[in-house]
């Protein structure tokens, strides 16, 4: 007996069209209308909501590998973001009755309620293959009778990633605080390039006061606050047009202010100290991503989510930086996945160890930042003494 959901017949139809003419047909998910997007795929078994919320998929339709989604349903407590931040979301199958005491809405519900157009019922497995062989690119969905035609002249006429600046669109409009968990030891001052609300959230537990600026914030503003750390976020878009974080990171990085990046603030660290950054072919997207921890000579299986990376030069060298050494490789494909500088106290990874639903391998690195604040003396009481 086959326990496989047939589509249902009595549904609307829905498409996804590619920049390149493929086409998918499903049914609709979600609310009904047309999302336009950079087509990528996320091999995450679970942590769809996590998924869902993360400020760095703004602008991108998700692609979810793993073919049922929605088992355990929805809730207030998975949130990395206020609202769901990804322009459409592609699934096999979405679950329609979860299971879960934690479950407050079914998926589809969760999308209805947050505007946000999807589609079931294709060929994931087909899609997938084809972004790995011709790379992520632009598409739509959409609910109804779309014109292919209609509909691939406005995916046409969509900008491109590349020179995209999306981290101010994502980020906080004004400053905000996260409270130090138990005694304060440490205040950390952290960019907010489409930061997940697990960051400051470990930071605190580490007793650090966080305070959250905008991705606009200048070195003034930061230098005003007297941090003991910066922490420059994840986020969307090509770290190409996020050009003034670079001015900030040399000058606190200068003054003997450790800095640790993830993610997008990995590749404006890189950038600020002469490195390049290229756009991936499908970027790395999902929880399963192996990488080699070259200081420690072990391996940590990482959770990623980028769609460009620092170019590498020779040996563990990055392009264009000297004073960068690599600390990092992805062993999918030899991109650089973490670097720390030479003489000053800054240290970054390609990927989120601050990762949830998981895994924790790489959750070392808050330890690690924190270490940092130690050596330099900046603790809240030693500043006072």
């Amino acid at each position: 007996m086959s326990f496989r959901r047939q589509p249902d017949e009595s549904k609307q139809s829905a498409c996804l069209l590619l920049e390149d003419g493929r086409r998918f047909e499903g049914t609709p998910l979600g609310h009904p209308g047309v999302a336009i997007g950079e087509v990528v795929f996320n091999t995450s078994m679970t942590g769809y909501q996590e998924v869902l919320t993360d400020p760095s998929y703004a602008g991108q339709l998700v692609v979810m590998t793993y073919p049922l989604i929605g088992n355990y349903g929805t809730n207030q407590e998975d949130v990395e973001s206020r609202r769901p931040q990804v322009s459409g979301f592609i699934v096999r199958e979405a679950a329609r009755l979860p299971s879960s005491w934690r479950s407050r809405s079914a998926l589809e519900d969760y999308l209805c309620a947050h505007r946000v157009t999807g589609i079931q019922d294709l060929d994931t497995r087909a899609l997938t293959r084809h972004i790995r062989s011709e790379g992520a690119m632009r598409g739509a969905i959409a609910s109804g009778g779309a014109s292919t035609g209609e509909l691939l002249e406005r995916v046409l006429a969509h900008p491109r990633m590349e020179g995209l600046e999306l981290a101010c669109g994502v980020s906080t409009d004004r400053p905000y605080t996260v409270d130090a968990v138990g005694e304060e030891v440490y205040h950390v001052v952290a960019f907010d390039f489409g930061v997940k609300a697990s960051s400051p959230r470990l930071l605190s537990e580490r007793g650090c006061r966080v305070t959250v600026l905008p991705a606009r914030s200048g070195t003034a503003e930061v230098l005003q606050l007297e941090p003991d750390g910066v922490f420059l976020s994840n986020g969307p878009g090509d770290p190409a047009a996020v050009e003034r974080a670079a001015e900030t990171i040399r000058e606190v990085a200068s003054r003997g202010v450790p800095v640790f990046g993830i993610c997008l603030g990995h590749q404006l660290i890189a950038r600020a100290f002469g490195g390049e950054t290229f756009k991936l072919p499908f970027g790395h997207h999902g929880g399963n991503h192996p990488v080699m921890n070259h200081e420690r000579k072990t391996v940590e299986i990482t959770s990623q989510n980028h769609g460009f990376a620092v170019r590498a030069g020779d040996g563990r060298e990055v392009a264009g930086a000297p004073d960068l050494k690599v600390t990092h490789s992805n062993l999918y494909d030899g991109t650089v996945a973490g670097v720390a500088h030479t003489t000053l106290p800054v240290i970054a990874v390609q990927y989120h160890p601050e990762a949830a639903p998981g895994p924790h391998d790489s959750s070392y690195l808050f330890d690690d930042f924190v270490s940092m604040m130690a050596a330099a003396g900046r603790s809240r009481g030693r500043r006072s003494a």
